[in-house]
């Protein structure tokens, strides 16, 4: 009797929150992405979610150098770049849902309150900002459609921006009762050279702040540089109150993608099925991801390819774009070195000498004038080698006008974007853009219809003539310019059926010189590395022999 009323009580779905301490960057996206793993392994239904603490309403209009990539779903949601990891180890689409930040909870607060919906009261901090913060922890799984929802609680334990989310997460606890939610903090445990020896002190100061917030930790996973001994670990333990086979180490790793094995060889997803009280029959297995890393690892040739961009001294500014290249040349037993160029900094000769050794070039994305010239020239000089090439949004959009300047000759050609005067707008701003004030979530956002034309390079790739694809753009091909560019030998491959818009244009004359106006890069995965990554990869091993 008691058991069947428990049964009745008990919510469907378990909620796992991980929060961080000591410092940021330890890595607590890729730990909850292969927790994640682990547990989709064992045949549960898992989707991980991440709450930010900063104000903005979404990365939407951050500079890449604040915050790094913006990561845009399905849905056309603008979110951090961790989305980007639970995607690429999961193999399943985040949505809106997946990220809240502190400005969307405000944002929500102060709208009700303007429509009277807390009758009168005085909206406070608590209950009003935590019950909202709450709300939406719970929003994926009360429709049951996961059994397991991760949250990921961005900034550290003690910061003052993530105090309302620690306090939702102990009033969460409370709501959902024993066995339906674990908390798993994630610390450091330095190695301190000097004394030769890993110091467990943050890690004390970290867990003894977040059980002052009426948190208490159910297991640790220590980052550390070196392992921890299991003496370090008793005595952990015993200062944090948690039981010493939930402290767990994370050591650095070769690749980001040696995580979920080594959480595994951890035994954290049997300690997480232990504590929620969840059994499963199915041995996780996860002989696809080690074939994955067996070729990442001991790839039979190698590659270099320019990655020209102006944000190229913040890497993460360009996750995605070397996630996928990791995943396609995994697929290609290739190992793809990365050049990084600058696109302001390398113009005229400089840029030249950059390109000169490279296998293929990639032109990444990015908004506003600042480098444009130099991705307009790494993409006339691609054309006149014949080495491989791949435009990314704004990569595409400097090729088309490099062709228009090097092949039309129309010398002042250039995109509405930097020269609203241009006389020859090849990229102009789309119809529905024209108008608008507000910046923020406003862009053509999220997935869209492309259908490709036949015997064309991009049907080749995909094998395919209808995709989807995912976008982030204000401007878009000059349609009146459009025959004036397929009569040169520019040709426009992939069309939206809908709008006409332009999505890519490839050259007939060159072995692969292709651009797309979406992003690719956002629908890689380790089991489905993308198409135009894994070719274009192809094609640099191509040209490489050829030399």
């Amino acid at each position: 009797m008691l058991d069947s009323l428990q049964n009745i009580l008990m919510p469907k779905t378990k909620y796992i929150f991980v929060t961080g301490g000591v410092t940021s960057s330890l890595g607590k996206g890729i730990v909850s992405a292969s927790l994640g793993k682990l547990l989709q392994a064992r045949g549960f239904k898992v989707t991980i979610q991440k709450f930010d603490p900063y104000i903005n309403i979404d990365p939407g209009t951050m500079n890449p150098y604040e915050h790094g990539e913006c990561y845009v779903t399905e849905d056309g949601a603008e979110t951090d770049l961790d989305l980007g990891h639970y995607e690429r180890f999961l193999n399943t689409p985040t949505s809106q849902a997946n990220n809240l930040t502190t400005g969307q909870i405000y944002y929500n607060v102060i709208k009700k309150e303007r429509e009277g919906a807390y009758l009168g009261k005085t909206v406070q901090v608590i209950p009003h900002i935590t019950d909202e913060i709450k709300n939406n922890f719970f929003v994926l799984g009360e429709a049951n459609q996961y059994d397991i929802v991760i949250t990921e609680i961005g900034g550290c334990v003690g910061d003052i921006e993530s105090l309302p989310f620690i306090e939702a997460v102990r009033q969460a606890r409370w709501d959902l009762g024993d066995y339906n939610s674990i908390v798993i903090h994630l610390t450091l445990v330095p190695y301190l050279k000097s004394a030769g020896e890993l110091k467990t002190k943050p890690t004390q100061h970290s867990v003894k702040q977040l059980s002052e917030a009426g948190v208490q930790p159910n297991i640790l996973v220590c980052r550390a540089e070196y392992p921890v001994p299991m003496d370090i670990r008793k005595k952990i333990a015993l200062f944090c109150n948690v039981n010493v086979n939930s402290v767990i180490q994370s050591i650095d790793a070769d690749t980001i993608y040696d995580v979920p094995l080594l959480m595994k060889k951890e035994r954290l997803d049997e300690i997480v099925m232990e504590k929620l009280k969840l059994t499963s029959d199915i041995e996780p297995n996860l002989e696809s991801w080690k074939a994955f890393l067996g070729k990442l690892k001991n790839p039979t040739t190698e590659v270099n390819v320019a990655l020209v961009g102006k944000y190229v001294e913040l890497p993460d500014a360009y996750k995605s774009i070397v996630e996928s290249l990791i995943h396609a040349g995994a697929v290609n037993e290739c190992k793809v070195e990365i050049k990084w160029v600058h696109a302001e900094k390398n113009q005229g000769e400089a840029l030249m000498k950059e390109l000169e050794e490279v296998d293929g070039i990639l032109v990444a994305p990015g908004f506003g004038e600042r480098g444009v010239e130099g991705k307009i020239e790494a993409s006339i000089y691609a054309r006149k080698s014949k080495k491989p090439f791949f435009g990314i949004c704004l990569g595409l959009q400097c090729a088309v006008v490099g062709f228009a300047r090097s092949v039309l000759k129309l010398e002042d050609a250039h995109s509405a974007e930097m020269k609203k005067e241009a006389l020859n707008p090849v990229i102009d701003i789309m119809e529905n853009q024209k108008n608008l004030k507000q910046m923020g979530g406003t862009m053509r956002l999220g997935a869209y219809n492309c259908k490709l034309k036949k015997n064309s390079l991009a049907n080749k790739i995909y094998k395919e003539s209808n995709i989807i694809e995912r976008h982030r753009h204000r401007y878009e091909f000059n349609n009146k310019y459009l025959e004036q560019f397929e009569k040169a030998g520019m040709i426009a491959s992939g069309i939206n059926p809908e709008s006409e818009l332009v999505e890519i244009m490839e050259l007939k004359d060159h072995p692969h010189f292709i651009g797309s106006q979406f992003h690719p890069e956002l629908k890689s995965t380790v089991e489905n590395p993308h198409p135009l990554f894994v070719s274009f990869v192809k094609a640099a091993m191509t040209y490489k022999d050829a030399k």
